[in-house]
């Protein structure tokens, strides 16, 4: 195994770990970053909430507080995931405070810093001592630079173009694909439905920034004991859409394994939670060391709110190609091709109610 410094701190080994024999690829990796663990006093788990990449936890006995993760990608996401960027992402993000520390990156997985917490579940994401800290966490993070090499263009366009180019028409599986004739609309529909949020969407003036772009629940983690949230997984972070952002992290309060839609957050709730968030994202730290702080009106939290909710049928959409494409190579035990039906349905639901959103006069 040949290794070297992808960037500072972090090493690059030319290794590719099985995900069927996760231990004994994780061993590899830990003999590079953690030299002097011994084998017989290392424990792991395996984290089964995921439902794109393999995930297990690296625990020592004498190093309590060094806990590592170990994390393998997901048969064939490298279709729809920039690694590359992804490692800069984190590297960038932790540096900011925002995101864990990266150890190494190996062919297909990446070795970094377990954060300590309880991931937010359909309750904890309504919690008042919580999603303020989670509105917060994303606006500073919507403020961040990545700086003049990575254009700040939103992603969202080209990435539901580059699905939609991959995405099966005809599966594999005999079974599989006879539900998906039956549940699921056809190309062209489908196309036409882009086409659609393409011209409703483009011009409501969300702003653009670096975004997280999947920050369901599994992907938030809350510390009780320092009141802080950590975001993890920037494998789809990159500039997009201000609106995106949130209203996809408000459809996903409807959980995964068990979707559930009537979780979706009420109006009243939304409100609370923009005007936490603008009120960080408008006022940074800086500002308020100098005394200098905008006052967030209504009408700042009434345009959010229709462009959150309109942007969130994008969300629906995006992640039901998302799924379709996992439905023919995932080798994970999850059931895509009704994860898919269940965005589309949902997006179709809500389709008339938020489009009709009207801005607020001023």
């Amino acid at each position: 195994m040949n290794l070297r410094s992808a960037e500072p701190g972090v090493l690059k080994l030319s290794m590719t770990v099985d995900e069927d024999k996760l231990i004994e690829g994780a061993l590899k990796v830990l003999a590079a970053i953690r030299p002097t663990w011994i084998e017989e006093n290392i424990k792991f788990k395996v984290f089964t909430d995921g439902i794109t990449n393999k995930l297990l936890g690296c625990f020592y006995a004498d190093a309590p507080d060094d806990v590592i993760l170990v994390r393998v990608y997901g048969q064939k996401t490298d279709l729809l995931i920039d690694r590359n960027a992804e490692t800069r992402n984190i590297q960038l993000l932790h540096a900011f405070g925002y995101a864990p520390n990266l150890y190494a990156t190996f062919t297909n997985g990446l070795a970094y810093e377990y954060v300590p917490g309880e991931i937010l579940m359909e309750d904890t994401c309504l919690d008042p001592q919580v999603f303020p800290l989670v509105a917060v966490m994303m606006a500073n993070m919507h403020r961040v630079d990545c700086g003049p090499d990575v254009p700040k263009e939103p992603c969202m366009w080209t990435k539901t173009c580059q699905f939609m180019n991959i995405m099966p028409d005809k599966f594999s599986d005999v079974e599989k694909h006879a539900r998906f004739v039956k549940l699921i609309p056809n190309r062209q529909k489908l196309q036409q439905e882009y086409e659609l949020l393409k011209s409703e969407l483009m011009d409501l003036g969300s702003p653009v920034v670096f975004s997280h772009n999947d920050l369901l629940l599994g992907n938030i983690i809350y510390n009780s004991k320092k009141e802080c949230v950590t975001f993890i997984d920037y494998e789809y972070a990159s500039y997009n859409y201000q609106a995106f952002d949130i209203g996809n992290h408000f459809a996903e309060f409807a959980g995964v394994s068990e979707v559930d839609y009537s979780r979706y957050p009420s109006p009243e709730f939304q409100r609370q939670w923009l005007r936490i968030y603008l009120e960080a994202y408008l006022n940074p730290v800086e500002a308020s060391e100098k005394n200098e702080s905008l006052e967030v009106t209504e009408y700042d939290i009434d345009v959010l709110y229709v462009q959150v909710n309109k942007f969130c049928l994008m969300s629906h959409f995006f992640w039901a190609i998302w799924a379709l494409i996992q439905a023919e190579h995932s080798t994970i035990d999850f059931d895509f091709l009704g994860y898919s039906a269940t965005r589309l349905e949902e997006y179709f639901a809500r389709k008339d109610q938020f489009l009709s959103l009207k801005m607020p006069d001023l």
